[in-house]
C-alpha cells in the first residue's frame, strides 16, 4: 500500500483523509476550515498530521531541485544543453544565497522540521489513542525530523536548531554548530525511532526500524569524517548496516535491471522510498511526482526518423555524464552500464526517415532514394563506452541508422540514463512520473558498510561487501573475474564502485562531501566546475532571505557573499 501525502501550509492548516479500500490506497479528501489547534489533538487530526510530515520530502527527492543539488556539479555529471541553475555545476557567482533552489530547500526542510515539532507538541494532549500507537507514530515523525536536520547540516553546515513548534512570526534565529545538531537532534531522534518503530508497516512507505537504522548508520558514517567525530562512529555504523543487511527480509535482486522495472518497485531491495501514486501524479493532485525521467535524456526527438513520445520520454537535457562516468564500467565483465543506460531508439516518425544518397549508393551502402529504415527499426544507436574502436567512420557511414560515438557527444547528444524513464505517463508532455524515489536500498547498504569497514582498516571485510555487489552485476560466467581483494580496496576504488552501482540516484554530492573528496574530484573530472570549485563549496550558501529577515542578520557561510 502506497502512502499518499498531504501538503499543509506554514500555518499548519489541517487536511483530512477519507479512508477507502479502492486499490488499497489512502484517498485524500480536503477538510477546510479546521484549525491545527482543534484538529491535531484528535485521533484523525493526529494521524493526518503525521502523514503531512512526510510531504516535505517530495519537493526535493525525485524532482529537478534534488537532482540538481545531488547529481549535478560532481565528478559524474556536468552541463547538458538546457535548464537554469548551471551555477551548481560551474561553481561560479550564480551559486549564491539568492538562488531559488538554495532558498526553497532551506524553507521546505524547516517546514518539515516545524511540522514534526507541531505533531510532537500537539500529541501531548491526545488521550484517545493508545500510548503504543501514539509512540509508534511519534517515532515516524522523529525519524523524519532527524532526516530533515541531517539534510540541513550536510548541505548548509551550522544552522538554526529548534525542537519546539514555531507559531506565528519569528525574527530571531540561532546558528548552532553541526556537532550540537547531531548530538541534540539527529542522533536522539533516530535512536528513538529505532527503539519504537516496527520492522515493517502495514502501509508501504511509512518509516520502519530498518530504515531508521540505515539512516542513523549514514549519519554516524558521515560524522566519522568530521572534526567532531565520536569514537566508535564507524564501528557503530557498521553494526547498524549489518542489522539492515542480515536481520530483516531485504534481499538483493538477482538481476540489477529489475531495480528499474517500473512494475517491480516495491521489491525486496528497497529499505525506504518516497512514494508516488500514479493516479495522483496523472491527475495533477500531486504536482511533484518523480521527474527524473526528464533530466538525463539526450535530444533524441530531433533525430531523423524520431519524434517525441511517451516511451522515450521528454528530453530536458539537464545533465550530461562526464568522461569519467563513461570510464567506470568494464562491459566485458560488468552488466551495470548496459542496464543503466539506453542504447537504441526505434523509428517512430515515417515523415523524417532519411534516404540513401547517390554517394551512399556509390559506396555500396544502399540503393539511392530508398529509405534507410522503416518505422520500428533502429533509428539511433549510442554504443557507449568501449565500443568506439568498432564504430569506425566507415562503419558509421554504412549503418542505416545514426550512431553517436564518444567523440560526437555534445551537451545535446550524450548517453542517456534510463533508470527513471517512465513510459506510463498519460502523454508525452506530462512532467510528474509515478516512480518511487528510492532513498535507501540494500545495494547501497553493502557499499556503505564497506566504507565503514575501510574506515576501521578492515579492507578484507570491505572487499567482501564490494564483491557482493560486483558479483550481482557481473556478466554471466564472469563472477570470479569481477571480484577484488583486500589490497584493491581504497576510498577512490569505493567511490568508483558507488558510481557504477548508484549513478544518477541522488547520492553523489553527499558521497563526495562526506568523504571530503568533492573539490579534488570535481577538479579532476568535471570540465565546467573544475576550474572554479573552491574549498567552501562543500557547503551551500545560506539563503539571502533568511539573512535579511533575521533580526540582527544571520551569518553567511564562509566564501559566499551576501
Amino acid at each position: 500500500m502506497k502512502l499518499n501525502y498531504i501538503f499543509p501550509s506554514l500555518l499548519l492548516t489541517a487536511i483530512g483523509f477519507g479512508a477507502t479500500s479502492c486499490e488499497q490506497y489512502l484517498e485524500e479528501e480536503l477538510v477546510s476550515g479546521v484549525s491545527a489547534a482543534t484538529y491535531y489533538p484528535t485521533v484523525a487530526g493526529f494521524e493526518d498530521a503525521v502523514k503531512a510530515t512526510y510531504s516535505f520530502m517530495k519537493p526535493f527527492y525525485g524532482v529537478e531541485r534534488g537532482f540538481t543539488m545531488t547529481v549535478f556539479g560532481t565528478d559524474t555529471y556536468t552541463n547538458g544543453a538546457d535548464g537554469s541553475y548551471k551555477g551548481f555545476n560551474a561553481y561560479d557567482g550564480r551559486l549564491n544565497g539568492a538562488d531559488a533552489f538554495v532558498r526553497d530547500t532551506w524553507r521546505d526542510l524547516y517546514r518539515g522540521v516545524n511540522q514534526a515539532n507541531a505533531v510532537i507538541n500537539r500529541s501531548q494532549t491526545l488521550e484517545e489513542l493508545s500510548e503504543e500507537d501514539k509512540t509508534n507514530r511519534l517515532a515516524e515523525v522523529r525519524f523524519l525530523r532527524g532526516m530533515y536536520y541531517f539534510d540541513l547540516v550536510r548541505m548548509y553546515g551550522d544552522v538554526h536548531l529548534s525542537l519546539e513548534e514555531t507559531q506565528g512570526i519569528e525574527v530571531e534565529a540561532n546558528r548552532t554548530p553541526q556537532s550540537e545538531i547531531y548530538a541534540q537532534a539527529i542522533v536522539p531522534d533516530l535512536e528513538f525511532a529505532i527503539a519504537n518503530l516496527p520492522p515493517s508497516q502495514a502501509e508501504y512507505g511509512r518509516a520502519t526500524k530498518p530504515a531508521a537504522e540505515m539512516l542513523l548508520a549514514k549519519v554516524l558514517l558521515r560524522r566519522s569524517y568530521t572534526n567532531f567525530a565520536e569514537s566508535g562512529d564507524a564501528a557503530r555504523a557498521e553494526t547498524l548496516f549489518t542489522n539492515v543487511i542480515e536481520n530483516y527480509d531485504f534481499r538483493l535482486l538477482d538481476d540489477y535491471a529489475d531495480l528499474w522495472n517500473i512494475d517491480n518497485e516495491q521489491n525486496s531491495e528497497v529499505v525506504f522510498a518516497v512514494q508516488n501514486n500514479k493516479g495522483q501524479v496523472d491527475e495533477g493532485l500531486d504536482g511533484n511526482g518523480n521527474r527524473g525521467h526528464l533530466y538525463f535524456l539526450f535530444e533524441y526527438d530531433v533525430q531523423a526518423g524520431m519524434l517525441r513520445d511517451t516511451e522515450n520520454g521528454r528530453p530536458w537535457k539537464r545533465f550530461k555524464p562526464t568522461d569519467y562516468t563513461m570510464s567506470l564500467w568494464d562491459r566485458s565483465v560488468d552488466t551495470r552500464y548496459d542496464k543503466s543506460f539506453k542504447h537504441v531508439w526505434y523509428a517512430n516518425n515515417e515523415a523524417t526517415i532519411p534516404t540513401w544518397t547517390a554517394a551512399d549508393a556509390a559506396a555500396g551502402y544502399g540503393t539511392e532514394g530508398q529509405p534507410k529504415f522503416a518505422v520500428g527499426d533502429t533509428a539511433v544507436f549510442i554504443p557507449g563506452p568501449g565500443m568506439d574502436a568498432y564504430w569506425t567512420p566507415e562503419r558509421q557511414a554504412a549503418a542505416p541508422y545514426l550512431v553517436f560515438t564518444s567523440d560526437e557527444y555534445t551537451e545535446r547528444n550524450f548517453p542517456t540514463l534510463k533508470k527513471w524513464v517512465d513510459p506510463t505517463r498519460p502523454n508525452r508532455q506530462h512532467e510528474p512520473g509515478q516512480r518511487d524515489m528510492i532513498l535507501m536500498r540494500l545495494g547501497d547498504a553493502y557499499l556503505l558498510r564497506a566504507e565503514a569497514r575501510l574506515k576501521q582498516g578492515d579492507t578484507e571485510g570491505a572487499a567482501e561487501d564490494i564483491n557482493v555487489i560486483r558479483v550481482r552485476g557481473a556478466v554471466e560466467g564472469m563472477e570470479e573475474a569481477v571480484m577484488i581483494t583486500a589490497a584493491d580496496v581504497t576510498l577512490d576504488f569505493l567511490l568508483d564502485e558507488r558510481g557504477r552501482e548508484l549513478v544518477g540516484e541522488g547520492h553523489r554530492w553527499f558521497d563526495l562531501t562526506r568523504t571530503n573528496t568533492l573539490v579534488e574530484r570535481v577538479r579532476e573530472h568535471n570540465p565546467i566546475g573544475g576550474p572554479n570549485i573552491q574549498d567552501h563549496h562543500v557547503l551551500r550558501p545560506i539563503p539571502q532571505d533568511q539573512i535579511d529577515r533575521t533580526q540582527g542578520g544571520y551569518p553567511q557561510n564562509p566564501g559566499y557573499l551576501n
